[in-house]
């Protein structure tokens, strides 16, 4: 509950958010600079109800500048990394290849499909950091059986997530190329804002800051992302979000079926901001698993287990390569560590340099190497990097986090 002496009023701001007309001349700093007040505890509990169902019934929390501006505030008030030291690390790990620098990388959804399909997006993230710097930002579940927070939790032997803190980082990252970044000890903030969104009735624009909230994306490192979208008709405002935030290799995605995911089961709608296309400008195209060499898959035969903890035990089956060939899930997830690694860049090689073999050439929408990335993703697995990678990780959270590994 905020302090009443310490709350500043927003009332002219939500004078203006009561009709359409009048919220359309309100200035997106002017609402993030509303939004901020939260993570200071700085706004009573009604106005912030109140701010939060007219930027819903307005649909300014859609809007890509409002976006932008406020997942800005966001990562200001997240504990603050020490970026020289994590330069250094990053660099001297060494990964660049192709038209991959190097950097970090992420794949996060929005959440809020209402498909309840395995986690995806985190097994991939695990997967790609055979070959890439990857800094996974996720929290527990809101809307769906198991967030990433929770497969993780449950994993056997599981990683302290919890100690993967701005202090930690930088030790972290010297130990392994996977990093974890758990939203609930990243933004702190957020905790004076969870009694009023349980009572608002509706999706706020919490639900879809976090995947623009990285807490390492102002750091100058965080190179390529992908980001789902669990509605086609905001693909494009998320995309915009990115690119106003300086984003210059990013890749947002919908499946056809309304999925944060690319789809196994056939059409994906993509968003690609690159820095080959003018201006920034955002460029639009359409994925099936056949443009990867993948079968499809119902998302009848992805859905997660009955829990994280079946879900954990699906993760280790794949990261020690017992999953059956095109078995849906390890499908599904190549297919996303494949669309990962070749928005990275590193496809573009003309050589592999640790993967060996011949690099695939052959380009599908959007103009990348999505075979190769598919080549690329099963490597990962074979050469037993990504279990390596998994395990280190575990190994540092519970060294640094003071407990046993």
């Amino acid at each position: 509950m905020a302090n009443p002496t310490a709350c500043e009023s927003i009332a002219p701001l939500l004078k203006q958010l009561v009709t359409l007309e009048s919220a359309k001349k309100v200035d997106s700093q002017e609402i993030a600079a509303a939004v901020k007040l939260i993570f200071d505890n700085r706004i009573s509990p009604l106005q912030f109800g109140i701010l939060l169902y007219a930027l819903h019934t307005t649909g300014l929390d859609h809007e890509p500048a409002v976006l932008a501006a406020t997942a800005a505030h966001m990562r200001a008030a997240c504990p603050q990394i020490d970026r020289d030291a994590l330069h250094r690390v990053i660099e001297s790990k060494g990964k660049a290849e192709g038209n991959y620098r190097g950097g970090l990388v992420d794949i996060v959804g929005t959440g809020g499909d209402g498909h309840n399909t395995f986690n995806i997006s985190t097994t991939s993230s695990i997967l790609a950091s055979a070959c890439l710097v990857v800094a996974k930002h996720g929290n527990n579940s809101s809307t769906s059986l198991s967030g990433s927070a929770d497969l993780l939790q449950h994993a056997p032997s599981p990683p302290l997530i919890a100690a993967t803190t701005a202090q930690n980082l930088p030790a972290i990252f010297a130990a392994t190329s996977y990093a974890f970044l758990y939203a609930r000890e990243w933004h702190p903030g957020m905790k004076h804002a969870a009694a009023v969104r349980k009572e608002v009735p509706v999706r706020t624009i919490f639900n879809l800051l976090g995947p623009l909230a990285n807490p390492v994306h102002d750091s100058g490192l965080l190179e390529a992302r992908i980001l789902g979208v669990a509605r086609k008709d905001i693909g494009p405002n998320f995309a915009e979000a990115l690119r106003l935030s300086g984003a210059r290799k990013a890749l947002v995605v919908c499946g056809d079926e309304n999925l944060d995911e690319l789809s196994c089961a056939g059409k994906t709608h993509c968003w690609y901001i690159h820095d080959g296309k003018k201006d920034g400008e955002v460029e639009y195209f359409t994925v099936e698993p056949e443009d990867f060499g993948l079968p499809t898959h119902s998302l009848d035969e992805v859905h997660g287990g009955k829990g994280p903890a079946e879900n954990a035990g699906i993760l280790m089956e794949i990261l020690r390569s017992r999953r059956p060939e095109h078995d849906a899930v390890l499908d599904f997830v190549l297919l996303n560590t494949a669309a990962l690694v070749a928005v990275s860049g590193i496809c573009e090689a003309e050589e592999s340099q640790a993967v060996g073999g011949d690099v695939i050439k052959e380009r599908g929408p959007g103009g990348l190497r999505w075979k190769e990335g598919v080549r690329r993703a099963r490597w990962c697995l074979s050469s037993g990097r990504a279990l390596a990678e998994w395990e280190a990780f575990v190994k540092v959270t519970n060294e640094v986090g003071g407990g046993q590994a």
